[in-house]
């Protein structure tokens, strides 16, 4: 992909501001960057005490979570499906 076709916007998260650049529609960047920023608030409102940079790696521990969850039920259902279609 050429760098015309990079989609850049800028977004703020938990009070900082960053430059996104990816080959995702606007909507789609402003949504990753949303949810980021309210799962970064959730955490920080069930312990206030974490600074910035543990925030921010307990944010990803819990969303690298959620993405093995959602995989593995993806998985699942891909097997039922197949079994269904033989």
């Amino acid at each position: 992909m050429s760098e015309q076709q990079k989609t850049r916007i800028s977004v703020d998260i938990y009070g900082q501001t960053y430059n996104m650049v990816g080959s995702e529609t606007t909507g789609h960047m402003r949504l990753v960057a949303s949810m980021v920023d309210d799962k970064m608030r959730e955490i920080h409102a069930h312990n206030s005490q974490l600074d910035i940079p543990k925030l921010a790696v307990l944010t990803a521990v819990n969303a690298v979570n959620d993405y093995i969850k959602v995989k593995e039920q993806l998985e699942i259902l891909e097997t039922e499906l197949k079994k269904l279609k033989d």
